[in-house]
């Protein structure tokens, strides 16, 4: 009997480390119908989407919804909600946010691939409110009031899941930490065969990411600040580019958003990758690497699970400039004892035909499992 597929992800606007996480899953079920609370045509075209039948929530006929979709955060349970699964024999939702509160019936299988709990209501939650000015007054009261509803409901929806599948074992603490659910690790994929390795490195450093401020983009570019003879060239935009821009010392060039292929060949060609960001998995170090560039990052989060210590890269212990700039120079000195091939064949490991199989055997496993539970015994 061929099983009836919905796929269920939050907003399908931007393209990022969780949408290629869902492109790829999707692939598996060709035919598997896409729920999402916004989308936009462009992005389902490009992501190879556009044979699904995609849907929509209300949120897609809001105001500006396609750019400012944040902005109704409180209306995402509620809109998660009002998807009719019920005909489907199987239900995957890819979820950083509400993705996994798609409500379904006991006879259903739900398989949620959990990206993170939602950041900005649990461990991200006080930061949040700080950085976005709502922290005190009304506004702040109002903001705090709704992060703590989203929290209750995060809580009441973990019970709609069958089973929890995380994209590192640092997710996988965090949905025993929230929502006391055990849950399988099967790393994102990551397009490694779509990069070059290069060995002839040249003389100069490169980060790449967004300009938000967990990113600590700001850190990395005041440590180069502080070490003129080394160059830094950094990819990408954000709302903390402007911040980040008085930093810059003329050592460090700011080359804003850019092409794939010219982001290739900076990965390719630097000596190391730079990285602050405590994440949660972490695609660049794992794209540097299979360049046969080496990674310097921060020891914590996701980064300890796709780089591996004096072998392909090295951490620093604290997110300050300092520390920063102590193991940039370290590594200057000490970049000989790194060997690329070693860096290559590591990333390797997170390569996208692994993940499509690493997931499409888990998921199989688990409609056998249920399978033998309801078949009744002969």
């Amino acid at each position: 009997m061929k099983l009836k597929v919905a796929l269920v992800h939050e907003w399908l606007t931007v393209i990022g480390g969780s949408e290629n996480v869902f492109k790829e899953i999707a692939s598996l079920y060709p035919e598997a119908d896409i729920y999402t609370l916004v989308a936009r045509d462009e992005t389902i075209k490009t992501l190879g989407l556009s044979t699904h039948k995609v849907t929509t929530s209300f949120i897609q006929n809001l105001p500006f919804a396609k750019t400012k979709y944040r902005s109704y955060l409180p209306l995402f349970p509620l809109a998660i909600e009002q998807f009719d699964l019920s005909v489907y024999d199987l239900v995957i939702s890819s979820s950083h946010a509400v993705a996994k509160g798609a409500l379904t019936h006991s006879n259903q299988l739900h398989i949620c691939y959990c990206h993170s709990p939602i950041r900005y209501a649990w461990d991200l939650h006080h930061q949040y409110l700080k950085e976005t000015g709502l922290n005190k007054g009304l506004k702040g009261f109002i903001a705090k009031y709704l992060l703590h509803r989203i929290r209750q409901w995060d809580i009441i929806s973990t019970n709609r899941v069958d089973h929890f599948v995380a994209n590192s074992r640092y997710i996988a603490k965090r949905i025993k930490k929230v929502y006391n659910r055990e849950s399988t690790v099967i790393y994102p994929n990551v397009a490694t065969e779509d990069f070059t390795p290069t060995f002839e490195k040249k003389d100069f450093y490169v980060t790449c990411s967004r300009f938000v401020p967990y990113k600590k983009i700001d850190l990395i570019v005041a440590a180069f600040a502080q070490m003129p003879d080394k160059k830094l060239y950094v990819i990408g935009d954000g709302p903390d580019f402007k911040k980040v821009s008085k930093l810059a010392a003329p050592n460090t060039t700011l080359l804003g958003y850019q092409s794939f292929d010219v982001l290739k060949q900076y990965l390719a060609e630097a000596k190391a990758f730079v990285f602050a960001a405590e994440e949660d998995f972490g695609i660049l170090p794992v794209e540097a690497q299979a360049c046969g560039t080496p990674v310097i990052a921060f020891k914590k989060g996701g980064a300890l699970e796709s780089v591996i210590e004096n072998k392909t890269g090295i951490f620093f212990n604290e997110q300050s400039a300092e520390a920063i700039k102590l193991a940039v120079e370290w590594f200057d000195v000490n970049s000989t004892l790194l060997n690329y091939n070693d860096i290559v064949t590591h990333a390797s490991g997170f390569s996208t035909a692994r993940f499509k199989e690493e997931v499409s055997n888990y998921i199989s496993s688990k409609i056998a499992i249920k399978n033998e539970i309801e078949t009744p015994n002969n």
